[in-house]
């Protein structure tokens, strides 16, 4: 069994991640140009924003009083680049390709919470979250692919 501190490290890992798809999301809305990417994207920034409550609620249970649910600097890098993109003309496709990229990460976090020792109910939490983020990227990645194709 995990300590308490390993398990709030791994929830306050998640919640970062969560916080850069939400803001990510909300970011890439506000700048593209096709009508259901941007529905798409406004959609998957609500739906991190309740991820990120749900993961706040277990630190706290955990004894965390207050987690912190900043983002990363990683993160608002990443948004900067993409807007640099669309900026130089990049258009649509740029972004997908970046929010692709980030949902990449956001995978990559979930994974290596899954493979730590955590306490079934907040295993049972984490892995529900995992299928969203998990079906968020395939949904993204292959928006980008026919958008490749186009």
């Amino acid at each position: 069994m995990a300590d308490a501190n390993s398990i709030l490290d791994v929830l306050h890992e998640l919640i970062e991640t969560c916080r850069d798809g939400e803001t990510g999301y909300a970011h890439a809305a506000s700048i593209v140009s096709d009508p259901e990417l941007k529905s798409y994207f406004t959609e998957q920034s609500q739906e991190r924003h309740l991820l990120i409550g749900e993961l706040q609620q277990l630190a706290q249970r955990g004894g965390e009083p207050r987690p912190d649910a900043s983002g990363s600097v990683a993160g608002t890098l990443h948004r900067a680049w993409f807007e640099a993109k669309v900026d130089i003309g990049l258009g649509d496709q740029s972004v997908l390709n970046s929010v692709e990229s980030g949902e990449d990460a956001a995978k990559r976090a979930y994974q290596k919470a899954l493979a730590s020792t955590l306490p079934e109910p907040v295993r049972a939490v984490i892995q529900r979250q995992a299928e969203s983020v998990f079906r968020a990227h395939d949904h993204v990645r292959d928006l980008r692919d026919r958008g490749k194709a186009a």
